[in-house]
């Protein structure tokens, strides 16, 4: 058999050649903008122009601090098609993550949208190697008065996107002879300490683009119309971004406006077939979908966090297409396990099935899966009840990071990556997540699962979102503490919750104790942030009798 490297390049090359008829949707600040495949291919050709032009080593890093966009796409392919590394900076990131990450990765050239720059420029002079601004006009925002000469000052020039494209020449892409050359990198976004570097090789992003197009995974096919709500600046947008191009699918890209009514009329006038976001996105586009065509969708992935079963229920309810749920994280690129129903499961109830979607499914084909002790790596029964930590190998998972002592912390001397999940996997492979370690609640000498206990809480009619955290307890030594959000309008008691709790989970792992918020905070990546309710209610519990 003939060795051909693995490479982006042949993903760019497919869509160039057989689909440049198909189309890329926009949504910007001033409205739609719509472009075809073929357009795209020649600016991204140009791009790998401007970073010739630039002078941006062979193997530099091209840092990103955009929205999901037509530009945005054309540096996931000019950077790495050129043999540079695309290095997506996450827009949400405390100001002291992002210096970091932008100095620890070598940033030579950051491109940003122009709605963005506020959150960039206080942070130009902290750059250390940072050679150039690119500004992207998104349609949104103003350039900061102070920038120009800010970025003077810390010799960075500045540049506009536009111009420096109709400038360029078409670059021809170089032959990458190393499939495992770095081809883009993603930092985690850790609660605690800095974040971590993942790189991502071409062979890696190759052989996930292959994954994400598989029926049993998320099936990205040609007729497909694709929007990736989720960020491109998290986890290459769960493989979407490339998957569309390898398959010629058609791109809507949703832009800065992420709101519930922004994303519903999206799926509805662009007759979206697959929609991936997280539980929070999903949560705010509901009630917009109500009365509407949603004939076209055939796909709604939903990740970053558990789903509760509410809201995939809601879904199929309403648009007859429950929600799709799947597993990963950075160092998984992301896909790791999407939960598809077995054949012979579509004889099963209706609430069975709901039970079963609560998984996050059986581990991807290409990924390798363990759920042993943590402590001494013993192996976990696969029996559906008995859980430990969750581990994964394979070709497109990560094996360390990036330039960082931490390594050893996240990976097993005989070379599995440590998730952090604690899970359980019954006799057909398929995962369930109990939770995050950290997460976990030790009350009396018993785990309690705060996520269990969150969907629990979040299928009572008057909760719209609930957040369940361990605290200290004078008795138990840690209880659940239910952070809840009420539906507008609605005024649920503790007694009422506690009621409709009733054997639906064990007495002893019922909250101790309910605070009522406005919202739950998240993550950067819009996950539950339970480290802020922790630090903001530690000592809710400390007197209880």
């Amino acid at each position: 058999m003939q060795d051909v490297p693995l490479t982006i390049t042949h993903l760019f090359d497919r869509a160039e050649q057989f689909f440049g008829h198909k189309e890329i949707v926009t949504a910007t600040g001033t409205g739609l903008e719509r472009t075809t495949y073929a357009e795209w291919a020649q600016r991204t050709r140009r791009l790998g122009g401007v970073l010739d032009a630039l002078g941006i080593s062979p193997d530099g890093r091209v840092a990103t601090f955009a929205w999901n966009t037509a530009r945005h796409l054309e540096l996931y392919f000019a950077a790495p098609c050129s043999g540079r590394v695309l290095h997506t900076l996450n827009i949400r990131l405390f100001p002291e993550q992002l210096t970091y990450i932008v100095n620890h990765a070598d940033d030579e050239v950051i491109f940003a949208d122009k709605s963005l720059l506020g959150l960039l420029a206080p942070l130009m002079s902290s750059f250390e190697r940072l050679k150039h601004l690119v500004v992207m006009d998104d349609g949104k925002g103003e350039i900061p008065d102070s920038l120009v000469n800010d970025c003077a000052a810390c010799g960075v020039e500045m540049h506009q996107y536009e111009e420096l494209l109709s400038a360029a020449s078409p670059a021809q892409w170089p032959e990458i002879a190393d499939e495992h050359q770095a081809a883009s990198m993603c930092y985690t976004s850790g609660t605690t300490g800095n974040p971590k570097g993942v790189v991502y090789s071409h062979r890696s992003t190759y052989l996930h683009t292959m994954g994400a197009m598989m029926a049993d995974s998320l099936g990205a096919r040609e007729s497909d119309v694709i929007l990736p709500v989720v960020p491109m600046f998290h986890a290459n947008a769960w493989g979407l971004a490339h998957a569309a191009v390898a398959t010629g699918a058609t791109l809507v890209m949703p832009g800065p406006d992420l709101s519930g009514p922004a994303v519903a009329e999206l799926i509805v006038d662009e007759r979206v077939t697959v929609a991936a976001g997280v539980p929070t996105i999903w949560m705010a586009v509901l009630p917009e979908l109500k009365g509407k065509d949603t004939s076209a969708l055939r796909s709604i992935p939903c990740g970053g966090s558990a789903v509760p079963r509410v809201l995939s229920e809601g879904y199929r309810t309403q648009l007859g297409l429950p929600i799709l749920q799947a597993w990963g994280m950075t160092e998984t690129s992301p896909i790791a396990s999407v939960c598809h129903l077995d054949a012979d499961q579509a004889e099963l109830s209706i609430d069975e099935q709901a039970d079963l979607r609560t998984q996050v499914g059986r581990i991807s084909f290409g990924v390798d899966a363990r759920v042993v002790d943590p402590g001494t790596l013993e192996a976990i029964a696969w029996d559906g009840e008995s859980s430990g930590e969750l581990q994964c190998r394979g070709n497109w998972i990560a094996s360390d990071y990036y330039d960082d002592v931490r390594s050893g912390e996240s990976f097993t001397d005989d070379g599995w990556l440590k998730t952090g999940d604690v899970a359980s996997v019954d006799e057909r492979g398929r995962i369930r997540l109990v939770d995050r370690t950290k997460d976990l609640i030790k009350s009396g000498g018993e785990w309690i699962s705060s996520v269990e206990l969150e969907n629990e809480i979040m299928a009572h009619p008057q909760v719209a979102e609930a957040a369940v955290i361990g605290v200290t307890h004078p008795k138990w030594g840690e209880a659940p503490l239910a952070c809840v959000v009420k539906v507008a309008g609605e005024e649920p008691t503790e007694s009422e919750i506690l009621t409709f709790l009733d054997g639906k989970v064990a007495k002893w792992q019922l909250p101790k104790g309910f605070v009522w918020i406005d919202e739950v905070p998240k993550t950067s990546v819009g996950k539950f942030s339970k480290k802020t309710l922790r630090d903001a209610h530690a000592d809710v519990l400390m007197n209880d009798q």
